[in-house]
């Protein structure tokens, strides 16, 4: 048998994998009923007009043979009808727009297209685990960013020179919404080092407290620079559907359908019509997504009071553990699972992410338990 390819072992191990595996041996062991606020799966399913669209679609005989590979335009039209209207950012969907088996294979393939070997790949750290795995795929260099209270990168500790940098607002696991200012920081960094930037926009309408939504495509320069991943699924709780978009830059989209034309056959086309559905039909369903997580964030920051928890945006909270406490006794104790946040980096470390996707009982049976084990 020959060799495992190194690429395989240079993976980190998968965080969420091992956290889903650790909740479950914990339920299986019996004793109490389990609360599980790890997890950050959309609890809200999509709009009912979309699943009817997407039912509908896949009842015609035309739908089952392969879409084209790069999208249907009709669907690259609406994403930037979106952006324009939403955004205030005007695309040129044919150039300027690429659709993506979900925008995490964004993260993957956005490292794949414009960083080599041995470059240097900067991450915000706290940040989404999985930015790691583009980085170890690619063999590049992994550069962490701290990330400062207001959620701002500080960018005295970036490196001089780079190949691309991964931002993220509204941040998972951190929860900080966009600060004043940060995107033309991150551009004027990225030109002093030649790096490429890719912006996480998968929470990008779960913002609170009144303030807008706040694309990296608005900054002027941004398209020049980057790109900007959307997805469907926690806008419009598409999540399984693996439908979603990167934005920006005509070369780096030139370059995602190039790869994409050899690694996927395109998006099944029902997919796609909903995905369309969704972007032009009524959107009081988003506006109505962001006011349920509004409202179990302001429960959850009640109950964590004095605990320096945060959430500006996305469907979790940020929260310091008590010196002492541990995800693992919380969940081995309490019944209560977290995501402990040095799985999200170094600076993680002593803090936990709730996530506010569950059920409005369950968060509250989650949130008496922790107060209890807080005191």
């Amino acid at each position: 048998m020959r060799p495992r390819p190194p690429r395989l072992d240079r993976l980190p191990e998968q965080y969420f994998t091992r956290l889903l595996a650790r909740v479950a041996a914990a339920a299986a062991a019996g004793g109490e009923p389990l609360v599980d606020l790890g997890r950050g799966n959309p609890d809200v399913p999509p709009p009912p007009h979309v699943v009817e669209a997407l039912a509908t679609a896949a009842r015609r005989y035309d739908v089952h043979g392969y879409a084209p590979f790069a999208g249907l335009p009709a669907l690259k039209e609406a994403i930037a009808a979106r952006y324009h209207d939403v955004y205030g950012v005007v695309l040129d969907p044919e150039r300027e727009v690429a659709v993506l088996p979900g925008s995490k294979t964004g993260l993957i393939e956005f490292a794949q297209v414009a960083v080599e070997r041995g470059g240097a790949i900067v991450l915000p750290d706290p940040g989404y685990p999985d930015y790691r795995s583009a980085v170890a795929l690619v063999a590049a260099a992994h550069v962490p960013l701290p990330l400062l209270a207001d959620g701002r990168p500080d960018w005295d500790a970036a490196p001089a020179e780079a190949a691309a940098v991964y931002l993220n607002y509204p941040s998972n696991p951190t929860a900080a919404a966009a600060p004043d200012g940060v995107f033309g920081e991150a551009l004027a960094w990225a030109e002093r080092a030649d790096a490429w930037v890719l912006h996480d926009f998968a929470y990008g309408d779960l913002v609170f407290d009144g303030r807008p939504p706040a694309s990296f495509l608005a900054e002027p320069g941004a398209r020049e620079r980057g790109l900007e991943l959307f997805s469907m699924s926690k806008s419009y709780g598409m999540a399984g559907w693996r439908l979603g978009f990167a934005l920006g830059n005509a070369e780096l989209v030139a370059r995602l359908e190039d790869l994409q034309n050899h690694v996927f056959a395109g998006v099944f086309r029902a997919v796609q019509e909903a995905g369309i559905v969704a972007l032009t039909g009524p959107q009081e369903t988003v506006t109505e997504r962001r006011a349920l997580y509004e409202a179990r964030r302001d429960h959850a920051l009640a109950a964590l009071a004095g605990r320096e928890a945060r959430c500006e945006g996305t469907f979790f909270v940020w929260f310091r553990l008590p010196a002492g406490a541990s995800c693992k006794a919380l969940l081995e104790d309490r019944r209560v699972a977290l995501a402990p946040g040095e799985g999200f980096g170094e600076r993680g470390r002593g803090w936990a992410r709730l996530s506010l996707a569950v059920a409005d009982e369950a968060l509250d049976l989650g949130l008496e338990r922790l107060r209890a084990a807080f005191g």
